[in-house]
């Protein structure tokens, strides 16, 4: 794990250190008036303030007229009559009414009145900068949040380049990799011969079947396809053939089919999906999965096959016993290793010490959940 990635941790925590410290005084200067005058004070410079904002163009110098001054100046009383006698520094806005009581306006009549308004804006600002500082907290909680997902990302990584690291690369994974493919090249010409002497309805309704089995991931037939099949007589042709007749001219089709609009409909757009179809989800890969997963996909494979190739089925039997019959954990580590990992990580697996990096990026992770706790959200 690299200095930076330390010290950037470091800086993080600092910072959440150091934000507390200033929202607690920040916090202080807002009690010493109490939030809820403020806040009410807060309100009340804002409506004066933009008043001012809206009107100050439109009545200076040469840009005024009596109609517009006139209605300024009863938008600033509008917001002068609701302020309370309890109100902080209620006196400045009464004092700017009477400063803005004129006829005609000047540029240096509005700086006049901000000037006098200072002392409101300041004790306004002691909202908005303890809000300000509250945001910044919450900013370097989620910077926080964000390096704890990036070091998780990492810690799955070095954990599974550290468990590979002791692979022996001279181990026989031939004795995983001969079982399985076998039972894959088994598997792939049973399932050709299923699509290519099954009738179309027959292999829909396979299809459709294993949406029952999440790890055989065939892609589900839609359901216009599937009632098409299922309900018309060209159900009982072949896929190939359902494709070669998807090839025809609509003068053509309509010798071989009763309706050709509704089969261009329902299984011509479908020409890719049909030609598609395979064994390839009914195979195991390779590198092999982890033995739990082998299991469970085993499980899966065997109801499948089963429905169209039972003799296959012993094949995919001496796959399932791997885990049971060989050193499976460790022949299946060194096959990862050869067939999966780069070159850059197979330098790494050599040159680093991965174990270190693994236990540097756990500490820090539970370095950064323990600030979390200690600076909660606000």
């Amino acid at each position: 794990m690299s200095t930076n990635n330390l010290s950037e941790q470091s800086d993080l925590i600092a910072d959440l250190d150091r934000l507390e410290e200033r929202i607690e005084e920040a916090e202080e200067h807002v009690a010493e008036f109490g939030e809820e005058d403020l806040q009410e004070l807060a309100d009340v410079y804002g409506q004066f303030t933009d008043v001012l904002d809206r009107f100050e163009e439109d009545v200076t110098d040469d840009g005024g007229d009596i109609e517009t001054n006139i209605e300024f100046q009863s938008a600033i009383a509008e917001v002068v009559e609701d302020v309370s006698d309890d109100l902080l520094l209620s006196e400045t806005f009464e004092e700017c009414d009477e400063s803005l009581q004129k006829r005609w306006f000047h540029e240096s009549d509005f700086e006049e009145v901000r000037e006098l308004l200072e002392p409101v804006g300041d004790l306004v600002s002691r909202l908005e900068r303890r809000d300000e500082l509250i945001s910044e907290y919450q900013e370097k909680r989620e910077d926080i949040r964000y390096r704890i997902r990036d070091l998780d990302e990492q810690i799955i990584e070095l954990d599974r380049l550290a468990r590979l690291s002791d692979a022996d690369l001279e181990a026989p994974t031939e004795r995983l990799r001969g079982p399985i493919e076998r039972y894959n090249d088994a598997v792939t010409d049973a399932f050709d011969s299923f699509i290519r002497e099954s009738s179309s309805r027959e292999v829909i309704d396979f299809l459709v079947a294993m949406t029952e089995y999440p790890l055989v991931s065939f892609v589900e037939p839609d359901e216009e396809l599937a009632s098409y099949v299922r309900e018309y007589p060209l159900g009982q042709e072949s896929v190939s053939t359902l494709l070669e007749y998807a090839d025809y001219s609509n003068s053509k089709l309509s010798h071989y089919v009763d309706d050709p609009e509704k089969f261009t409909h329902a299984v011509g757009r479908k020409q890719t999906y049909l030609d598609g179809i395979d064994g390839e989800a009914l195979t195991v890969s390779w590198p092999a999965p982890p033995a739990d997963e082998l299991e469970y996909r085993c499980r899966e494979l065997t109801a499948a096959v089963n429905r169209f190739a039972p003799a296959v089925v012993e094949q995919l039997r001496h796959v399932e016993a791997l885990p049971r019959e060989t050193e499976y954990g460790r022949l299946r580590d060194a096959a990862v290793v050869r067939e999966t990992l780069s070159d850059e990580e197979r330098d790494r697996i050599q040159n680093a010490d991965i174990a270190a990096e693994l236990s540097e990026a756990r500490d820090q992770r539970e370095a950064l959940e323990t600030a979390l706790e200690a600076y909660p959200k606000l």
